[in-house]
């Protein structure tokens, strides 16, 4: 498997450069213990997708099972994104794959990774991993959900993106 950022110059991926079919899905690695990546799966989760999202703790022993070549201390530092080609895109390219692979936002992937926007782009994603910081729930990283809760997925359903 391959530890590289984006296949293109800019951060977004291109799914033509991967042999024949291209990407046919990815696997977003999120940090199950912060409500902010929680809220950030559920609303990439309830939006039309072009690529499919597959959704994994990281750090958990599904994560370490399906990937076991990737640094999993470093999937809990920033979101880590795996495409079915085995190219693996993390922090900013990470955030470009996932809109990327919404049928609404490609276009906007594409626009703020291009070399005017990207650093602005850079920025916010750095300001996002800030925060998170301060709002990641306590409790060891590699267990399967957050802390105090029965999964990753026992909450209830958002379906309007005002959850709390």
């Amino acid at each position: 498997m391959s530890t590289h950022g984006p296949d293109r110059a800019g951060g977004t991926p291109d799914a033509t450069t991967h042999g024949g079919g291209g990407i046919r899905y990815f696997t977003v690695l999120y940090d199950a213990h912060c409500p902010m990546c929680r809220a950030a799966r559920g609303w990439l989760a309830s939006r039309a997708q072009l690529v499919p999202l597959e959704f994994v703790p990281a750090g958990s022993a599904e994560a370490r099972q399906r990937f076991p070549g990737l640094d999993h201390a470093a999937t809990l530092r920033d979101i880590t994104v795996v495409a079915d080609t085995g190219a693996v895109y993390v922090g900013d390219g990470a955030w470009f794959a996932c809109l990327w692979a919404l049928a609404e936002y490609r276009a906007t992937a594409e626009r703020l990774s291009s070399p005017h926007l990207l650093p602005l782009a850079r920025r916010m994603v750095a300001a996002a991993s800030a925060i998170r910081e301060h709002v990641r729930e306590p409790g060891p990283p590699s267990l399967d959900g957050p802390a105090g809760y029965g999964g990753p997925d026992d909450r209830p359903a958002c379906a309007d993106d005002r959850c709390g």
